[in-house]
């Protein structure tokens, strides 16, 4: 075994960085299964009913060989008509769409300007790409439009590339979706939105927060199955023109054996109920809402106004004790650390799902208050 890497593995443990692999346990407060689908009967129904008609578990091949079915295409069109886009293209998880996407599309001499917290997927497309790259501050709109228009006086002749996430992953703020659009249409750029914590979530039926951009030339969005959709895999929603170079051009698609018809399948029943179904959200949000007041009432710590609750700790150490006295007393809470958010605020990410109940929530909030206050003394 090389001993850098020993070494470097007793340096995160010292450092109170060290990951280590966890099954489930306590009461959820850390999955992104935001409205409660990923263990439902109605997607197990779903699972039985395509088992039942004879889709198959694997695809066998790529997409571009013989692992191309039915359920994809179907997923697809489904897909384009229920988030309103022109074509959809159905990637095996968020992680491979985003690096798909920014790998592929912005070309030599275009720019890519992200804000700094972005997914660490669209880092690594960005690493693969031919495009400049450079990152603002986070929802700063004015440095978006300055860093573009610096680009433009100082040469720079190709396409602009906004990429945003519309609700972020571990604050859970939203993004100035209007502001970015003027700037957008200013300086002739193309947004990718990536919708990943919305999707389900806001808009009308679940279709996230640029929902009323959908079907814009210039917008794509990335809307990921795995989180309050309940199942795995990833939407690209855009104008057919892209959906077809990335098919000829985007290495993880091309190379990627196909996702599975029988996810495809199940992911169509996901839609369904966020159209037929919004009571889910509605209750969704209403739990949000307690959770809001409780931490208010309750704690130090200030909600972020969505399904995400950041509780800022400061310090690696800190942070991983409050999540093991939160798991001792039954609820499974991380403790989110650096490289993953900024240094010196380590956390712990709350998510608000449908699998608590207002009582839970109440419950956590008072034990978060005990937690603290013994860690403090």
């Amino acid at each position: 075994m090389p001993a850098n890497h020993e070494r470097a593995l007793d340096a995160l443990l010292r450092r109170g960085r060290l990951r280590t692999l966890e099954t489930a346990h306590g009461i959820d407060f850390t999955s992104n299964d935001y409205l409660g689908l990923a263990q439902s009967r109605e997607l197990a129904q779903a699972v039985e009913q395509a088992i039942a008609r004879g889709v198959p578990v694997g695809a066998g091949g790529s997409r571009l060989l013989r692992g191309n079915h039915d359920e994809h295409e179907a997923l697809e069109q489904e897909a384009a008509r229920f988030f309103g886009g022109e074509t959809a293209l159905f990637f095996g998880g968020g992680f491979i769409a985003n690096s798909a996407l920014l790998s592929t599309l912005p070309a030599r001499g275009d720019l890519i300007v992200y804000d700094e917290y972005i997914h660490a997927s669209a880092h690594d497309g960005m690493r693969l790409s031919k495009a400049n790259a450079v990152a603002v501050r986070h929802n700063d709109a004015q440095a978006f439009e300055e860093t573009i228009a610096s680009w433009r006086r100082d040469g720079g002749t190709g396409q602009p590339w906004i990429v945003i996430e519309s609700l972020y992953s571990m604050d859970g703020d939203r993004a100035p979706i209007g502001d970015l659009v003027a700037i957008a249409r200013r300086h002739d750029a193309m947004i990718i939105v990536d919708e990943a914590h919305a999707t389900g979530v806001f808009g009308p039926d679940g279709r996230g927060l640029a929902a009323d951009l959908e079907g814009n030339d210039s917008v794509i969005s990335l809307h990921t199955c795995g989180k309050a959709l309940g199942v795995m895999g990833a939407l690209v929603i855009g104008p057919r023109v892209l959906r077809d170079f990335l098919v000829n051009r985007g290495r993880p698609f091309i190379y990627a054996t196909a996702p599975s018809p029988l996810i495809a399948a199940t992911v169509r029943a996901a839609l369904a109920i966020c159209h037929t179904q919004p009571e889910r959200r509605e209750r969704l949000m209403r739990l949000v809402t307690h959770a809001e007041r409780e931490l208010r009432a309750k704690t130090c710590f200030v909600p972020s106004g969505s399904q995400i609750l950041p509780l800022v700790v400061g310090g690696d150490v800190p942070a991983v004790a409050l999540a093991k006295s939160m798991q001792s007393r039954g609820y499974d809470i991380r403790a989110i650390r650096p490289p993953t958010v900024p240094e010196g605020t380590s956390r712990l990410r709350l998510t608000i799902t449908l699998n608590v109940s207002e009582a839970d929530i109440t419950r956590l909030v008072d034990n978060i208050a005990e937690a603290q206050a013994e860690t403090a003394a």
